[in-house]
């Protein structure tokens, strides 16, 4: 709830997350995202007091870092005015946090280098939330080189908008060797059992539905979001015969497909938990367990 009141915040006073909002609103956002860090770092603190730990706990804990991969990137999109860029920042937020969960699969174990995401990133982001809400959002807007006079010296880098400045060095400092410590990391435990890659994707999925007990395939329920998608593109083609006016109004599209994508996602989720709990015998939020 945390995140989601963060992204919504930055949604209502940034629609288009180029518009500076009010500066209480960056430190809402940081404000936000350090309650989140806490309660996700004491939940689990919790569940090993109360010796009540659960794969249900772990996917929720799981599930939450997954959703916050996309809340937090539209908050700090909001923040920073990133406009569009944003997706980019949901992408290098994304990809190593899939990486790291397809490392611990093959590997058993949830290997963190002494400076991660999970921790120091967050901290960065709401230490950068906080710094925003004193200097303003369009600190991030100008150019790298008047934003940070000390490194006007970097070619190429110091013309560019702070933003994007910042982007280029997380892919190049954060996200490319995190992806290739992962990747070199399941690579050995492949060549350990001598298998592929390839092989490792195929079978990870027949693994799953094996033990789902569903026909063997590559399918996800997901890629039911998909089905929206023909509609959006006819939508928007629709504008080239209509003087650029679409059938439907964009923003309406989009809010569309996000209730679209919430439901399934809200029918996967739901649906898990029922059956973890049914098949563990346990309450969703509740320690005791069920009679038997």
């Amino acid at each position: 709830m945390f995140l989601l009141t963060s992204a919504l915040l930055g949604y209502i006073y940034s629609p288009r997350l180029d518009s500076a909002p009010p500066r209480w609103v960056n430190f809402a956002h940081g404000l936000l995202l350090f309650l989140y860090q806490t309660f996700d770092a004491v939940d689990g603190k919790q569940a090993r007091r109360t010796d009540s730990s659960s794969p249900l706990g772990e996917l929720f804990d799981h599930g939450c870092d997954a959703l916050a991969c996309a809340f937090e990137g539209l908050a700090f999109g909001s923040t920073a005015m990133c406009g569009r860029t944003t997706f980019w920042f949901w992408v290098i937020s994304a990809v190593p946090f899939y990486c790291a969960t397809w490392e611990h699969y093959f590997t058993n174990t949830l290997i963190l280098p002494a400076v991660n995401g999970p921790t120091e990133g967050l901290m960065l982001i709401y230490l950068s939330h906080f710094f925003t809400a004193i200097v303003g959002s369009e600190w991030w807007a100008q150019q790298f080189g008047k934003s940070l006079p000390f490194l006007s010296w970097v070619p190429f880098i110091h013309e560019i908008t702070t933003y994007k400045a910042v982007l280029f060095l997380m892919v190049a400092f954060a996200v490319i060797p995190t992806v290739t410590f992962n990747v070199c990391n399941v690579y050995k435990v492949v060549q350990a059992r001598k298998a592929s890659m390839l092989l490792a994707l195929a079978m990870g999925s027949m693994i799953l539905a094996h033990l789902c007990d569903e026909p063997k395939g590559l399918k996800t329920g997901m890629c039911m979001s998909l089905l929206y998608l023909p509609f959006a593109i006819a939508n928007a083609l629709t504008a080239r015969l209509n003087d650029g006016v679409p059938s439907v109004d964009e923003s309406l599209v989009l809010l569309g497909y996000c209730a679209f994508t919430g439901t399934l996602y809200l029918h996967f989720a739901t649906s898990v938990v029922h059956e973890i709990t049914t098949a563990l015998g346990i309450f969703c939020f509740r320690i005791t367990r069920k009679e038997a």
